[in-house]
């Protein structure tokens, strides 16, 4: 198998893509209430610190992935299970967002079609994306993040006349607790995601790359999620956004200048699963990088196609209802994902350091 690699540029562009994923759609920062803009803000910032005990991961091993850096830190057993539950994250994540995208499809588009349909085609997608590796990826994500920027600058603009400025007014109504429960949930949902970066970013050209990539990739995903975040308040209003699954296709829904520009929602939904696609991939990719580690397998390829088959699977049973969807995004997902994107990692990291530095006095002593 080539060796793959990616440009800086690219490796910023997947991590913006996958960051924006299913929560463009479903947005972030929920329980913010009319502070949500202020919570995302929070949440990025925290992400964007995680990202460096991310970054310094990779820094320490280069050209590894987390799989291969846990193995050496950890040995065979520890390592195999760490391994495990990484790919189980992974492959969970990665049917959750196909989820989220079907049930979106389901009930902005084609609400008599099968849910089971439109996720089966997606996956189909994503399999082949990943069998292509993650330089073409990174090259698609490239063309791609142009046509999705020209989108969000022309709703953005469009929709200034449906903004309200007294949806965002009094200012911390309700004190801070609301605004720290949104920050968890926007960490947690989707800046500590990127962890799942770790599994395939070992292809960046430059030792340093990852810091550069992790860092700029979140800062512009996080102020474009919040500008969009207070976009979906200042149109909506606070109340109404809360009882809304998909806000910011409402919002968009709403932009009608001079009977001209409307329905752009449609155009808007092409952008949300582009970056669904993004995100499901990288997973799918994660996920089938691990099971090919854990069997001793040199490619990961030939595994894509059962592992996405079995993600259908799982996304279509996990949830009973689009409700129950969204309770688990905002309410249980900030609980389960912790260990995966904070406790863990910082484990991993002070492992790597201490190995690093034992491996370099021995060295000396020699």
């Amino acid at each position: 198998m080539n060796k793959e690699v990616i440009s800086d540029k690219q490796g910023i562009v997947l991590t913006i893509l996958f960051v924006w994923g299913s929560s463009l759609v479903i947005g972030s920062g929920a329980g913010a209430k009319r502070e949500v803009w202020l919570a995302i803000l929070m949440g990025m910032t925290g992400g964007i610190l995680l990202s460096f005990i991310y970054a310094r991961i990779l820094y320490l091993f280069p050209q590894q992935n987390l799989f291969d850096i846990v193995l050496h830190i950890f040995g065979k057993y520890i390592g195999r299970l760490v391994i495990v539950v990484y790919s189980w994250f992974a492959f969970h994540l990665g049917a959750l967002v196909l989820r989220n995208f079907g049930e979106f499809i389901n009930t902005v588009a084609l609400p008599e079609t099968p849910m089971i349909v439109p996720m089966i085609f997606l996956c189909l997608l994503c399999i082949w994306i990943s069998k292509e590796g993650i330089e073409v990826l990174g090259r698609w994500g490239e063309l791609f993040i142009i046509f999705l920027g020209m989108i969000m600058v022309v709703t953005m603009s469009f929709s200034t006349t449906e903004m309200e400025i007294n949806h965002i007014r009094p200012f911390l109504l309700e004190g801070w607790a609301p605004v720290l429960k949104g920050t968890l949930s926007s960490l947690t949902f989707p800046f500590g995601e990127t962890v799942i970066l770790l599994m395939v970013l070992s292809c960046l050209k430059r030792r340093k790359s990852a810091f550069k990539t992790y860092s700029i990739g979140i800062l512009i995903a996080g102020l474009i999620l919040t500008v969009f975040g207070a976009r979906n308040i200042l149109v909506l209003g606070s109340e109404k956004a809360a009882t809304i699954y998909f806000p910011s296709y409402a919002a968009v829904s709403r932009i009608n200048v001079a009977e001209i520009f409307t329905r752009l929602e449609i155009v808007v939904s092409v952008s949300f699963i582009i970056g669904g696609m993004v995100k499901i991939s990288i997973c799918l990719m994660a996920a089938s990088r691990g099971v090919a580690k854990m069997a001793g397998l040199d490619d990961y390829r030939f595994l894509v196609t059962p592992v996405g088959l079995l993600m259908v699977n799982l996304s279509y049973f996990v949830y009973g209802s689009i409700m129950e969807m969204v309770e688990w995004a905002f309410e249980v997902w900030e609980f389960y994902a912790l260990p995966f994107q904070v406790i863990l990692p910082i484990g991993i990291w002070v492992a790597a350091e201490i190995k690093v530095r034992h491996n370099n006095d021995k060295e000396v002593e020699t």
